[in-house]
């Protein structure tokens, strides 16, 4: 009887738990003629559930707690469609049915592409103002990653996004180095560098480096599309790199956020910002400092950083934005070291003259009008005005500095820039077409100084001459005009076929004067001395170019996706590369742009959110490729670094992710609120040199190319707490094509292989949320880099093991 009776029981309880469950299914169907339509998303709004219509257009989606539903449905090329559904537990049935543009409709914010997404996913085929169809892509998305936001820590950002090099040059995240496929990392020239679209670099032509980048705190999602980005938004080998800022949100007139974080070696991190809508007005401001004394002496740092979004809505057609981006750091640098000095103490520093400091202003006025449903236009307005000065000894790191004069550096940057996009959606409404094409003016100006500071140890940017510099004054004007197009054509709703072009014209002058010297013999003495000589000099260099590309999309079900791209690169020198004045390296001054191609084969997907996963191939031609060797001065007995188109390089490569929900594996009605969740980002990379010409070069491997590159790690969830564990490594590479292991000067060499662990948490209470971890929990002693000038010369060391805590308040 006890037996018959505990049966009973758990049966009982058994179906109250099934009854608790809520599932809701239905059918899609046309308006216009009655059939089903496939591939429609319905997904479940302010949440990360959603599905797809199969081949009847029914779908269903299942183990929902009972609640309140909104439930939309979106296709491209029609109405969206919302039902609200008041679920108490059991089975529910939503219907939807779909017609076209017959009327204006209003706008439907799709929160379902971040099915669970678990701080990764991919840029649909049409997204804002850009075409990504059959493009390799990745979108971050911040707000769902455990890390150590206040430092920008680029290894915990970024860790999901395969084949990237990292470069740590400061522990504070003031500036970003990430590298692909083998280009250099180097303050992330070789991606195209935009915040909400619009360039950030100090010169998009002749210095496309970023000395600015977005506080992660204040960041939404990070764009990432890589090389056939260049139809689009520029010819870089590497793509686009697009950090999207918050928004105000939309429910409410005002919400407060601060986040105060406090870490090792006298860091503290103070974020707040306010943000909300009130009548057709969203506006987002936040305001960041951050200050620290480094990990290693002489790293002292304090930046400010401040941005303003205003948007205002007068109608449903037309959205107008305002935005002010300021930034302002100053740090000392303790500059680089030589292997043995590394081996000995890398925490040692041996200058204490070296200073950075940045000013940074950007501006941008944007536009969004809807013509129709088919038809939208988008422009943006940009400007810069922003600088960036360094001053100290730049010698030789294994020389004792002499206490002399100090190299200065002043760089400003006046730039302004328009891009407008116009999109179009035609053909049927069951696989209808995309056609955007667009056009941009960027006017680019950079005005150089080099020369003597004092012989001081502070932060003094002052030239000892500055109307006769003993390095060089330059100004680099820069025009560039392209046209660009690309289209969507769907074959079936299975195939789609994406070909670009891009028009490029592009200007470079350069005019000004550089100091030389020469070897005269003394005619006393008969002793040869240096003369010095001002060598005025005025170039100009005019060009244009055309690029194709295309893409292919097959997709055999709605969750598996088959793509492919090619598209050709350009990279065009600038005179500002050229006329550098360092002791450690020697230009080309027949340098020449770079040309070449990427191309891309891949499978990407994703299985009732259980596991995501994207694996793909990818071969990049590279053709007089630049960067810098060895040579030999027998004249003046020295060795230096000279800067030239060494060769050609080609890098063949595979990009594999995976990402699982091991809880769900194990039991598919595994609650939502809690998650195991297993990442692998492995990068296999083969990038050799190709000449003929130089047999020193031909076949020795690219530099700043690890062959293997892995990043894997868990994340545990249960309801609101959070903790991530993260390893990386990096398998050793060469800094420079020579493959020189070793040098005196520390510039060359071997940087060897190193692995990292990073562990974080994350604790939500109410109107609170802490954050803590530890960076480098195992305090590898490592490097990422050794710098031909800034922030070096010489190896720049990574940081030890580091802590942080967070405090966030949002009300």
């Amino acid at each position: 009887m006890k037996r018959i009776l505990f049966l009973l029981l758990c049966l009982t309880l058994c179906q109250m738990s099934m009854a608790q469950k809520v599932q809701i299914e239905g059918k899609v169907v046309s308006k216009a003629s009655g059939e089903p339509i496939e591939a429609v998303e319905i997904f479940i709004k302010n949440s990360s559930i959603s599905t797809i219509t199969n081949k009847e257009g029914k779908f269903t989606i299942e183990d929902l707690n009972p609640g309140i539903y909104e439930l939309a449905a979106f296709y491209l090329g029609l109405q969206s469609e919302i039902v609200t559904v008041k679920a108490e537990g059991g089975r529910y049935e939503v219907n939807f049915t779909m017609g076209d543009w017959e009327t204006e409709l209003d706008e439907v914010e799709i929160t379902a592409e971040r099915e669970e997404t678990n701080g990764i996913r991919r840029l649909r085929s049409v997204e804002g103002a850009g075409i990504y169809e059959a493009k390799k892509s990745e979108v971050i998305i911040l707000d769902e990653i455990v890390a150590n936001l206040a430092t920008n820590n680029s290894r915990q950002a970024y860790a999901k996004v395969p084949g990237l090099n990292i470069w740590e040059s400061d522990g504070a995240g003031l500036q970003l180095g990430i590298g692909a496929r083998g280009l250099d990392p180097n303050r992330t020239s070789n991606f195209n560098v935009r915040q909400n679209g619009y360039d950030i670099s100090a010169d998009a032509l002749g210095y496309p480096e970023s000395y600015y980048t977005p506080a992660l705190e204040a960041v939404d999602h990070i764009q990432v599309v890589r090389g056939a980005a260049s139809l689009q938004y520029g010819t870089q080998f590497g793509g686009l790199l697009n950090f999207i800022l918050k928004k105000g949100p939309k429910d409410k007139p005002f919400e407060l956020t601060s986040r105060q974080s406090v870490g090792s070696y006298g860091f503290f991190n103070s974020f707040n910002s306010i943000g909300g809508t009130k009548g057709k007005i969203n506006h987002y401001t936040f305001y960041q400092f951050k200050r620290g004394d480094g990990w290693r002496p002489n790293s002292n740092f304090n930046s400010h950083m401040a941005y303003t979004n205003i948007a205002y809505e007068p109608s449903k057609k037309l959205k107008l934005g305002f935005q002010y981006t300021f930034m302002r750091y100053l740090t000392k640098q303790p500059g680089g070291l030589t292997d043995a000095l590394f081996n000995e103490d890398p925490r040692q520093s041996i200058r204490n003259r070296n200073w950075f400091r940045v000013n940074w202003n950007l501006a941008a006025v944007t536009a969004d009008y809807k013509f129709s449903d088919r038809l939208k236009l988008n422009t943006r307005n940009f400007l810069l005005i922003g600088g960036r000065d360094a001053v100290g000894n730049l010698g030789r790191i294994d020389r004792v500095d002499d206490m002399q004069e100090r190299d200065l550096f002043v760089d400003d940057f006046r730039n302004f820039g328009n891009e407008t996009r116009l999109i179009f959606h035609y053909g049927p409404h069951n696989i209808p077409s995309v056609l955007l094409v667009g056009s941009r003016f960027y006017k680019g100006f950079t005005d150089r100084k080099q020369g003597n500071g004092t012989d001081g140890s502070d932060a003094n940017f002052t030239f000892n001459n500055p109307d006769n510099l003993e390095g060089s004054d330059f100004d680099f004007p820069s025009t560039n005009v392209s046209v660009f197009a690309e289209n969507i054509f769907n074959i079936s709703k299975k195939v789609s076929i994406t070909p670009g072009v891009r028009f490029e014209y592009i200007q470079t002058n350069a005019e000004g004067y550089f100091q030389d010297k020469v070897l005269v013999p003394n005619p006393v003495t008969g002793i040869a001395e240096d003369s010095v000589f001002s060598v005025n000099e005025t170039k100009d260099r005019n060009r244009s170019l055309i690029l194709f590309g295309l893409g292919a999309s097959y997709k055999p079900t709605d969750r598996v996706e088959l793509y492919g791209n090619f598209s050709q690169n350009y990279r065009a020198i600038n005179f500002n590369d050229i006329r550098v004045v360092n002791p450690n390296l020697t230009v080309d001054p027949n340098i020449k742009d770079e040309t070449g191609y990427n191309f891309d084969l891949g499978i990407r997907g994703h299985h009732q959110n259980i596991i995501n996963f994207d694996a793909s191939i990818f071969y990049l031609k590279y053709n007089g490729r630049i960067g810098a060797i060895l040579r030999t001065d027998n004249e003046n007995f020295r060795i230096f670094r000279y800067r030239t188109n060494i060769a050609d390089s080609r890098h063949i490569g595979t990009e594999l992710f995976t990402e699982v929900n091991l809880l769900k594996l194990i039991d598919r009605y595994t609650e939502a609120s809690k998650k195991i969740m297993w990442f692998s980002n492995v990068a296999l990379i083969d990038a050799k040199y190709i000449s003929e010409e130089n047999s020193a070069i031909d076949g020795n491997e690219v530099e700043l190319v690890p062959s293997l590159n892995i990043k894997t790690g868990l994340t545990f969830t249960s309801n609101k707490f959070k903790i991530s564990y993260q390893y990386s490594y990096t398998q050793e590479h060469f800094s420079d094509a020579s493959n020189a292991k070793l040098t005196p000067s520390a510039v060359e060499g071997l940087i060897p292989s190193y692995s990292i662990m990073d562990l974080s948490l994350s604790y939500k209470y109410k109107f609170m949320t802490f954050e803590s971890g530890v960076n480098n929990l195992l305090d590898e002693h490592y490097f990422t880099r050794r710098a031909a000038g800034y922030p070096g010369p010489g190896i720049i060391p990574s940081d030890g093991r580091t802590f942080y805590f967070t405090l966030q308040i949002k009300i």
